[in-house]
């Protein structure tokens, strides 16, 4: 049986790039995002449809309205299916994990990546920073991360594997990072808490500095070149490394070269 991939912001970066990579291996993959066009566009690219009027390209499910697309009613191996979700709503996600269950069966791997950034990275200095931006991201990049795992653990396999993408900037001192640093760093430790507490293996991955729309860096690794990070963090990599740590680029390169 192929695996069942749920992934949270997977309409741009390394979400939308984990998609395709587990699409193309065969998964069945619930791609979600806050935007439902963008979630429409991204499930008919994936599954390799290019007519907006196409029944099965251009649907996505409405969070709450059951009648809407049924992937069940097709070989979920190699197919994308989403839904609209924004991860500050615990609701959006709970009925989320409960279709891509009934859609697919339990869930293999999460990959908890929705996360924003307010203003540019490296320009926006933690003491400028607005009570309100602050909130969000802290609501988004960590509460989010909690509630996609909470919500998530009803719906789990029995060898589930749960992934948060992060980064160095949330164990380092780096300038102008202001509310994402913070949110990192809180979003580590929640997957250390769900590590320490569920049997699924649950941990963290750096990919390095990638260019995606959030960080906005040119010069960086393309969002595809570390997909196969992430696969072979839900799939080989040993769970004894994954769970509660933290893997990356050398211990994916050290492992499959």
């Amino acid at each position: 049986m192929e695996p069942t991939v749920a992934i949270t912001g997977a309409t741009s970066g390394i979400g939308r790039a984990v998609a395709g990579a587990f699409v193309d291996a065969g998964a069945f993959v619930a791609v979600s995002g806050r935007d439902g066009a963008a979630v429409d566009r991204t499930v008919a690219e994936l599954n390799g449809e290019t007519g907006e009027d196409d029944e099965t390209a251009g649907d996505i499910a409405e969070i709450g309205d059951d009648g809407a697309d049924d992937a069940g009613d097709a070989d979920p191996a190699g197919t994308a299916w989403g839904a609209r979700v924004d991860v500050r709503d615990e609701f959006d996600l709970e009925r989320f994990f409960e279709r891509v269950a009934r859609e697919a069966g339990p869930v293999d791997v999460v990959l908890a990546n929705a996360a924003v950034f307010h203003g540019a990275p490296g320009e926006s200095p933690t003491d400028e920073v607005g009570y309100r931006e602050f909130d969000d991201a802290m609501r988004t990049n960590a509460r989010g991360v909690f509630a996609t795992v909470r919500e998530a653990v009803p719906h789990l396999a029995d060898d589930a594997r749960v992934l948060v993408p992060s980064g160095s900037v949330a164990h380092e001192s780096k300038a102008g990072m202001g509310a994402y640093a913070a949110s990192k760093a809180a979003a580590e430790a929640v997957a250390r808490g769900f590590a320490a507490d569920l049997d699924a293996t649950v941990g963290v991955v750096d990919p390095g500095l990638v260019a995606t729309d959030l960080t906005g860096m040119e010069r960086a690794r393309n969002p595809d070149s570390v997909a196969p990070l992430f696969v072979w963090a839900a799939t080989d990599a040993p769970a004894e490394d994954v769970d509660g740590g933290r893997v990356g680029l050398r211990e994916w390169k050290k492992a499959t070269r």
